[in-house]
């Protein structure tokens, strides 16, 4: 591995987000060096092992793939070419009390015939009109606001523009999801279903304003199943950085971001092992929450903390289904939506009657076991319910996390479905060790929660407040999921160049005018 020199860029972090920045920066021609706490490149797409056998244990869902197809473009290469992608025709499976059932497809139509005869044609025809709102926000809102730099209302409204007052309002911005989509469906199953969507971005569907209608269409363009799982995806990213001469250092977290004080601004990195990072550039990959502490303000914490989204107990576990057939993706809903989520947000507890998201990793989208396995073996299972972001304050106890493993079971056989443990022990991850993983998360996997109109303008952007910090992540904009943080830091990596370029060309003509090199204030570089 080549040293990092003066001139290196330092990401903090190798999560997605900072694998798309290393990628798009280290195309362009910058040094680049890579600093990641954990012994391997990911984040929160992250691997556990159970069995011996091998599990994502973050993200499951690749959508946008556009997204990666552009990174790919930038260095000279085909996303499918790198990994080996099938798209999905089942999206997902949906069970409620007793078995009912209904798989949620690629091809709207085919969806649509599902859900007339899931709850009528009335419902149906919701469906269409809700597919077709879905796409106009999309387009909408994919360059003004998604793909773009962090907007405030004002620029949204001017890059949708002032003379489209129709786009505007038709996005519903005041409307929350679970009122917009009651508007659609009548039949409260389906407002499960769609009103989940907020869930995609660590959010109650009680609170999420109405924009969120738009994952409907980025469902519909494609969601995609990676071989080896995101995590490989995240290894592959990896490989591809260092291929074009990116630095990695790994099992050494950030202990500070070193400040030239006088000027106000980075100087560099120094790690827990102190070692020292010079860069002109630190693109923090994290959430955003643990900066005071990496830039030494803690004393500046505000009193009481942000806002958080959705943590979760995740189990990754080797057992036998039985009762009701398995999808890749499969959803087994509470009774009572309302009272779930307000015992998360409002109670700050776990709920005794979860929603629970099953990914059986060894089936097809339509639920066939992949080659080599027979009906009847261990299969490899995720389940996730969602829980409180209170790791840093609350101790998941043996016995509270056995209450909600039981909830969780309990829930799954009132919708016909009995999963036979094998007698390796799971791997389970709590909100507690979540907010370990993550610093300044408390355990929360989104960043701050989506709930009101304006928290989408509320994400910081990629430009952090000292002169040299820029911002990737899910906890900034545009917001989280892996297509989104990905984007996150390819924004990042597009201002640090935009910042480098200008301060090549002043310092060029200063030189050339035989003016003394620009200081750091004016030029954004540190003396050391």
């Amino acid at each position: 591995m080549t040293a990092p020199t003066k001139e290196t860029v330092a990401i903090i972090g190798a999560g997605i987000g900072g694998l798309a920045a290393a990628i798009r920066l280290a195309a362009a021609g910058l040094s680049v060096a890579v600093i990641e706490a954990q012994a391997v490149p990911g984040g929160k797409l992250r691997s556990v092992t159970v069995g011996g056998r091998s599990f994502d244990a973050g993200p499951t869902v690749l959508t946008m793939k556009w997204v990666f197809d552009d990174l790919m473009q930038a260095c000279g290469r085909r996303l499918d070419d790198e990994v080996t992608l099938t798209r999905a025709g089942v999206l997902a499976r949906h069970y409620w009390e007793g078995g009912a059932s209904l798989d949620l497809h690629g091809d709207v139509a085919e969806s649509r015939r599902a859900i007339g005869e899931f709850a009528g044609a009335r419902e149906a025809d919701g469906f269409r009109r809700f597919a077709e709102d879905g796409e106009r926000f999309y387009l909408v809102l994919k360059d003004s606001f998604i793909a773009a730099s962090r907007p405030n209302p004002y620029s949204l409204s001017r890059r949708i523009g002032l003379s489209r007052p129709g786009d505007l309002l038709a996005i519903k911005p005041f409307s929350t999801l679970w009122s917009a989509i009651s508007g659609y469906f009548a039949d409260p199953r389906l407002r499960q279903l769609f009103g989940r969507y907020a869930t995609y971005c660590g959010s109650s569907p009680f609170a999420a304003p109405a924009t969120l209608m738009l994952v409907a269409h980025v469902e519909q363009e494609g969601v995609w199943m990676v071989e080896g799982g995101l995590h490989g995806l995240a290894a592959k990213l990896a490989e591809i950085a260092q291929s074009l001469g990116v630095t990695f250092l790994y099992g050494d977290p950030v202990k500070t971001i070193t400040l030239d004080r006088l000027r106000d601004r980075v100087t560099g990195v120094e790690t827990q092992s102190g070692r020292r990072i010079e860069a002109r550039q630190v693109l923090y990959n994290g959430d955003v929450a643990a900066l005071p502490t990496l830039l030494g303000r803690s004393s500046q914490q505000p009193a009481k903390p942000p806002a958080r989204s959705l943590s979760a107990l995740i189990r990754c576990s080797l057992a036998v289904p039985n009762g009701v057939p398995l999808a890749h993706h499969t959803v087994f809903f509470s009774d009572d939506y309302e009272r779930e989520f307000s015992a998360i947000f409002r109670g700050g507890q776990p709920p005794d009657d979860p929603t629970i998201y099953l990914c059986a990793q060894d089936r097809t989208d339509r639920g066939r076991l992949q080659s080599g396995l027979v009906t009847g073996q261990v299969e490899r299972i995720y389940g996730l319910m969602n829980l409180p972001a209170n790791g840093d304050r609350h101790r998941y106890d043996e016995s509270e996390v056995r209450t909600c493993l039981h909830a969780m079971e309990q829930r799954l056989a009132r919708n016909g479905l009995d999963l036979q443990q094998s007698q390796d022990p799971p791997h389970l991850t709590t909100p507690e060790d979540f907010a370990r993983l993550y610093p300044g998360s408390g355990g929360g996997l989104y960043g701050m929660p989506s709930h009101g109109w304006m928290a989408s303008f509320q994400r910081p952007g990629s430009q952090g407040s000292v002169p040299g910090l820029y911002l990737a992540g899910g906890s900034v904009h545009p917001g989280p999921g892996v297509p989104m943080a990905a984007l996150s830091g390819m924004l990042a990596a597009a201002r640090i160049q935009e910042d480098t370029a200008s301060t090549s060309l002043f310092r060029r003509g200063a030189i050339a005018g035989g003016m003394p090199t620009a200081p750091a204030t004016a030029g954004g570089s540190p003396s050391r």
